[in-house]
């Protein structure tokens, strides 16, 4: 899925996503894009397993996934949207900008599949703005707005 050839098939599968994000292991924290929208939303799955390198320790008796990371997962997917929705930033650095009104609501532990979902709140040159939600079984776990720019 280059610039040049933008048919967008969902669902997107890990191979697809490392062709739009530069992250990789242990930094990838998406595995699946399962919904898109041009401009306005999108909804990824992110597997959350014991075998994250991160477990072993944060709380090693009682594991549970660092908020931050979970941000950073759907900063991730955030990036996404905005790279499918605009094919000239693939290939171009995103760096968070800001996060407001974070909120955690529920821990998230290894064998839960988060659901998370974006909605574009403003795209304005490099910049962009996004309502950002994270699910366990349809249970909200984790909002927050956050702002990223393209270098």
């Amino acid at each position: 899925m280059t610039q040049q050839t933008m048919d967008i098939q969902l669902p997107i599968d890990i191979k697809g996503i490392m062709e739009i994000l530069p992250h990789r292991y242990p930094f990838l924290l998406v595995d699946r894009i399962v919904a898109f929208e041009k401009g306005k939303t999108i909804t990824a799955i992110k597997n959350v397993t014991m075998n994250e390198p991160f477990f072993q320790g944060h709380f090693p008796g009682e594991p549970v996934m660092p908020g931050v990371l979970i941000l950073e997962a759907m900063a991730q997917v955030g990036s996404i949207l905005a790279c499918l929705s605009d094919p000239e930033m693939i290939g171009r650095l995103v760096y968070f900008a800001g996060v407001d009104k974070a909120r955690f609501r529920r821990v998230v532990r290894p064998g839960d599949q988060l659901v998370l979902q974006l909605d574009m709140l403003k795209q304005k040159g490099k910049v962009t703005k996004m309502a950002a939600r994270a699910y366990v079984d349809e249970q909200l776990t984790t909002e927050a707005e956050l702002m990223a720019s393209f270098a």
